[in-house]
């Protein structure tokens, strides 16, 4: 039994990685952390895209026996598996690429023969291309015993080992780009979006079909969550075309990497580049956008930017700070009709140097919803953040049937920070996350509030969310007589807290009863005080003395 739990210890996929990291540290020549990392991810993406293609191979050999076909015949091999085709984005790889080759390979060849893999990729399959670093193994050239190990560590995360568990692959590369956001800031460009705040932006806009943009795309991580609710919800992938930028060089190379392994087709552009000051997609417009911009982000700005068109209907943002031209560049990239959900530091909501383009953002009615989330859901910061939802398109109609009711100058405020009795167990610091339950709740919220039938005026649960309108000319006269908050009256700000009714707590009591009842208390005591000093006089006259 003992042996068991020993077996099982040793297959678990947190110890494998950890041992994979521990080998890379002791290695002599193996990089910076960054180098590290970025080997690992391509050790791994070597792993999953081999192992897909053999469990390709294997349902084709099924798929044949099946229909008949003795998949061993040799004109049977030429035909089908020679060029082999699947049909769920299995890539057909060259033998030098394929995991059996690789670890097969004797511990001194392994460095030259892991590069041949990647050069051998590039050249079959353009979408592969700026994936992989020239030279990522040999350059480096660890001792063979040690590229051996971590090999072969690698290769105990398989399918075959741990069964069809949801998204493996995007576990280990969650494990990694975790441990590397503890070491990195945003500002430098790679940072970790938790799964939980992802599916809260997709599960709220819905980018079921058309096209999605994410202008700092990271490691995929938005596009990679949607298709998953993609294909929950209708199974169909080929519906969802992605497009995004990513600044980064190594970053931009993970986002390829991890969109290949899933077969999600994607145009991420032929380089790594600022969204700001060299826009790939310049003049496409998109009918979702999901984005994580680094936060308060400085040094984006240059002279070239002065009047740039994205922002020729506003103001130019502030140069201290992006906040603002990242609001801008989605809103330039929205369809008609399109629909965007994005954070920013709670900053955004109320900054003073950003109140004229913040005006005219609510005065042309493409904010939809304003979300405070929790704090300490993400690893590198435990501030409280803000989902913002732009919308081109509040007049209302058939969404995902849904019927929608006009929703002009009105935004909907929720204030989620409450919502922290979900921690997390096992992270190097405090953090909490958004259950399946919680997200189909806010959701909820959301989509009710835009359906017809609801009645603006009534929508608003204290301490959760509140519908707003824009304008003071808006109010009815009851409205006016109860002072609701509108935009207008509170100077523009976007922050909740300004418009969600909070209830001070101590004034639920009933004071009359509470009253009432600290007077009988009182009484009570006051008898117990009176009948306690007769008794001690009392006994005090038994004994002889007097009391005076």
């Amino acid at each position: 039994m003992a042996k068991k739990k020993t077996d099982e210890k040793s297959l678990n996929i947190d110890n494998i990685l950890f041992n994979c990291r521990n080998y890379l540290r002791a290695a002599r020549n193996s990089g910076s952390f960054f180098e590290k990392r970025d080997m690992m991810l391509t050790l791994v993406f070597l792993r999953f895209i081999g192992e897909k293609y053999e469990d390709g191979i294997k349902a084709l050999r099924q798929t044949l026996i099946e229909k008949g076909l003795d998949p061993d015949d040799e004109n049977i091999k030429a035909a089908f598996f020679d060029d082999a085709t699947f049909a769920d984005g299995t890539y057909n790889l060259p033998i030098e690429s394929r995991w059996s080759t690789i670890i097969n390979t004797p511990a001194p060849k392994l460095n030259v023969a892991l590069d041949t893999a990647l050069i051998r990729l590039e050249e079959e399959d353009p979408q592969l291309k700026g994936c992989f670093i020239n030279g990522t193994f040999t350059t480096k050239n660890l001792a063979p015993n040690d590229i051996k190990k971590i090999v072969d560590e690698v290769n105990k995360i398989s399918h075959k080992e741990f069964g069809k568990e949801r998204d493996l692959i995007g576990y280990v590369y969650e494990y990694f780009l975790k441990v590397f956001a503890v070491n990195a800031t945003k500002e430098e460009g790679e940072y970790y979006t938790p799964h939980d705040v992802v599916q809260l932006i997709a599960t709220m806009i819905e980018p079921y079909n058309g096209t999605l943009y994410d202008p700092c795309c990271g490691s995929g991580g938005m596009f990679v969550q949607s298709a998953a609710l993609v294909k929950s919800k209708q199974g169909n992938l080929n519906s969802i075309n992605v497009y995004g930028q990513e600044k980064e060089p190594a970053t931009y190379r993970l986002a390829k990497m991890n969109l290949a392994l899933r077969g999600i087709s994607h145009n991420l552009g032929s380089e790594a580049d600022s969204s700001f000051t060299h826009d790939l997609h310049e003049g496409l417009r998109f009918n979702y956008i999901m984005a994580n911009p680094p936060f308060n982000l400085k040094g984006w700005y240059n002279d070239n930017l002065k009047n740039d068109p994205r922002w020729a209907d506003y103001a130019t943002p502030p140069e201290s700070n992006a906040n603002y031209a990242w609001i801008l560049h989605i809103l330039s990239h929205l369809k008609p009709d399109g629909v965007a959900g994005f954070l920013l530091a709670n900053g955004a909501l109320n900054d003073s140097d950003t109140l004229d383009i913040r005006r005219k953002l609510i005065e042309n009615d493409k904010v939809e919803a304003i979300v405070v989330l929790p704090r300490e859901l993400f690893i590198t910061t435990d501030i409280s953040v803000t989902l913002w939802i732009l919308n081109r398109n509040k007049k209302g109609g058939n969404y995902h049937g849904r019927n929608l009711r006009n929703r002009e100058h009105e935004i909907l405020f929720m204030d989620l920070r409450q919502w922290r009795e979900n921690p997390v167990k096992g992270e190097q610091k405090k953090k909490v996350k958004l259950v399946t339950e919680q997200i189909e709740k806010a959701a909820e919220i959301y989509h009710t509030w835009q359906s017809e039938g609801t009645v603006s005026e009534e929508y608003a649960v204290p301490e959760l969310y509140r519908s707003v309108k824009v304008y003071d000319s808006q109010l009815t006269d009851e409205e006016r007589k109860n002072n609701v908050p509108t935009i207008e009256s509170k100077g523009y700000t976007l922050t909740p807290s300004k418009y969600i009714e909070f209830i001070d707590h101590d004034f639920e009591i009933d004071y009359e009863k509470e009253m009432a009842r600290i007077q009988t208390k009182m009484q009570e005591i006051m008898k117990q005080e009176k009948e306690s000093q007769q008794m001690l006089e009392d006994a005090f006259r038994g004994i002889g003395y007097g009391i005076d």
